[in-house]
């Protein structure tokens, strides 16, 4: 296997430029840190309750909807049959 080498400069280049991103990086970090610091926790984990009521639907509403899906599945497999015997 081919021994391969660098050259010094541009491998001291390549940490100089590693160096400068880990600086910014951790400069975000720490301002925010310093955003979370002093707060108990985040505004959707703090507000916890009851859950809202669960509406009530009708049996009137609930057959409609039933016949509305029957209609659309009647639809649906009468479709299917015609694409079949095409």
């Amino acid at each position: 296997m081919a021994r391969v080498s660098y050259d010094p400069a541009i491998l001291h280049m390549a940490l100089v430029g590693y160096e400068a991103e880990k600086e910014k990086i951790e400069e975000k970090i720490r301002e925010l840190q310093a955003e979370l610091k002093g707060k108990k926790a985040p505004a959707a984990a703090a507000k916890r309750g009851k859950a809202p009521a669960k509406r009530q639907m009708s049996a009137a509403a609930r057959a409609r909807i039933a016949a509305a899906q029957k209609k659309r599945w009647a639809e649906f497999h009468k479709q299917q049959a015609a694409k079949a015997g095409d």
